[in-house]
């Protein structure tokens, strides 16, 4: 596997932790329908969380989170809206997004951004 996937699927367990011991119940990671795929689908307080990880092993060019354009969006709702629907859900679904960048001593650090965008924006 490519050194940048290694890292990517690093950075994903490291968001699903810190999701963990804020409280969050991880119900699903990688989901995928058609082209889309969901990084991480999580629970808390009555709401679905979808969450997108973004990782980089430096920010030099731009931070993580402004990689997620409008074309990701609409992916990324068009794969909640079939997870919703298989799993026959109906609770209020949030897309926040994850950026994963180390520190200066190569330590990860987490920047969450909730609410990073609604299903409305996918237009």
């Amino acid at each position: 596997m490519a050194e940048h996937n290694d890292f990517g699927k690093l950075a994903e367990e490291f968001a699903k932790s810190y999701l963990q011991e804020k409280g969050y119940i991880i119900k699903d990671s990688n989901f995928r329908y058609q082209k889309a795929e969901i990084d991480i689908i999580a629970s808390s307080n009555s709401q679905i969380i979808m969450v997108e990880v973004k990782a980089r092993a430096s920010d030099a060019f731009l931070e993580p989170h402004e990689a997620v354009n409008r074309k990701k969006i609409r992916l990324i709702v068009t794969a909640a809206d079939e997870y919703m629907k298989k799993n026959n859900l109906e609770e209020e679904v949030r897309f926040d997004i994850i950026s994963v960048l180390p520190d200066a001593t190569g330590k990860l650090e987490i920047t969450h951004i909730e609410s990073a965008f609604e299903a409305m924006d996918a237009n």
